[in-house]
């Protein structure tokens, strides 16, 4: 479970990179200065590999707690960083990670440079980046980073992601790979990071460990077209949005559209309007940012609320809106104009996001009937109208006052469909 300090501290080792051809064991030119180069604080081994013993994490959720941020960065963009570094291996094996505050944690993270309470001091600005145990007891998986780098989320200094992969990759069983397209390849080297995926080498050798995700439900197209349900007393909504004025509310991978200019309510597919979404968890629209966005799982479309066109760049990974690795579908959203909030709810709990610093709020996740009263416990779908909130709960939907959190009146789902 140690810490193995690399090769380019303890001296003539063999190294593999991509200009050294031939392992010799001898230490050249071409050796020497592929040894200078930024580097993480475990030894160099050839191909994808695994620590000695193949150790591994014995359960399926692993907690961690960041006790030192680096001033580099702001902590909201710090979390929401590692939390998409935990995301390129939960996406592949079936192990989720949960970031907790104040408590024991699986995975302990810090920020640090020289000396930092373990047997291997960094070694300043350039040299080893970070470091990382092995899974295990007590101090398995740590993580440090040396706090001399200048940490950033760009091309420049040292991007955060890539590095906090890597490490993450030790604390998952991974040792170093020979691929020098591999995370786990020693040196460090920038690459975009936008859409940014585990490639395949490090793919597989996580994988050989823990086995592959079985993919996550996706919609099936055997659920039940929901068009004769319009006039149900019993109808449940997935999610509901406005967009321009007209009212969404989506079923099953459809949606009814209502709108004040027509005097029928539209019955569409989603895939049809939208051909990559297949259906809809939860949607929200930023008036003033002409933007809508519809959420699917552990993802999220954007889309220009004009035109109602699916924007360029997506889909992006709920973790990009900071939410946690461990949520892969929001029950409801939904955008309030007074306070410039979006509120995601999950389960019995709500997230907090401020579209003015496009960050959560901190203070969160907190509960649901905390802070909405009447409500009950659990959202399905929202959307704000008129300056009211609508939540609704099975068939059920109420009529919200926010400022007073009053409810209104008490209302059903299938009123908003021409029915009454």
């Amino acid at each position: 479970m140690a810490v193995i300090i690399c090769p380019s501290v303890i001296g003539a080792a063999p190294v593999y990179s991509p200009r050294v051809r031939r392992v010799t064991g001898t230490l050249n030119n071409e050796t020497i200065e592929m040894m200078k180069k930024p580097r993480c604080g475990v030894s160099d081994v050839s191909r994808y590999g695994h620590f000695q013993g193949k150790p591994r994490w014995r359960k399926g959720l692993i907690t961690y707690r960041i006790t030192r941020y680096t001033p580099d960065l702001p902590q909201k963009q710090v979390d929401q960083t590692i939390a998409k570094a935990f995301q390129l291996y939960s996406d592949v094996i079936p192990l989720d990670f949960k970031q907790i505050y104040g408590t024991v944690s699986d995975i302990e993270i810090l920020f640090q440079g020289g000396y930092h309470g373990d047997f291997y001091p960094f070694d300043g600005r350039g040299g080893v980046l970070a470091h990382a145990n092995s899974p295990g007891q007590q101090q398995g998986g740590d993580t440090h980073f040396d706090d001399d780098e200048t940490w950033t989320l760009s091309q420049r200094g040292v991007n955060l992601l890539l590095v906090a992969a890597h490490e993450f990759g030790h604390a998952l069983g991974l040792d170093h790979s020979r691929d020098r397209r591999a995370l786990m390849f020693p040196t460090y080297q920038y690459v975009n990071t936008n859409g940014y995926k585990l490639p395949d080498d490090d793919r597989q050798g996580v994988q050989a460990l823990y086995g592959s995700r079985t993919a996550r439900p996706t919609p099936d197209s055997n659920l039940p077209n929901p068009r004769g349900e319009q006039c149900s007393r019993d109808l449940v909504f997935d999610a509901a949005t406005s967009i321009r004025g007209d009212l969404y509310f989506f079923k099953n991978g459809y949606y009814w559209r209502k709108s004040v200019k027509l005097a029928t309510i539209p019955f569409t597919k989603v895939s049809t309007k939208w051909p990559p979404i297949r259906s809809v968890d939860a949607a929200f629209e930023v008036p003033q940012d002409n933007k809508v966005y519809l959420l699917q799982g552990n993802q999220y479309w954007g889309l220009r609320a004009t035109s109602r066109t699916i924007l360029s760049g997506y889909p992006k990974p709920l973790t990009n809106l900071g939410l946690p690795t461990y949520v892969n579908k929001v029950d409801a959203a939904v955008y309030v104009q007074s306070t410039g909030k979006t509120l995601f709810f999950v389960n019995r709990k709500y997230w907090s996001y401020d579209e003015r610093r496009n960050r959560m709020d901190s203070g969160y996740p907190r509960n649901i009937n905390w802070d909405f009263p009447g409500i009950g416990s659990k959202v399905d779908a929202a959307f704000e109208n008129y300056g009211y909130l609508y939540f609704s709960s099975g068939p059920r939907q109420t009529e919200y006052n926010l400022p007073y959190k009053h409810v209104r009146r008490v209302l059903l789902n299938y009123g908003w469909l021409n029915c009454y």
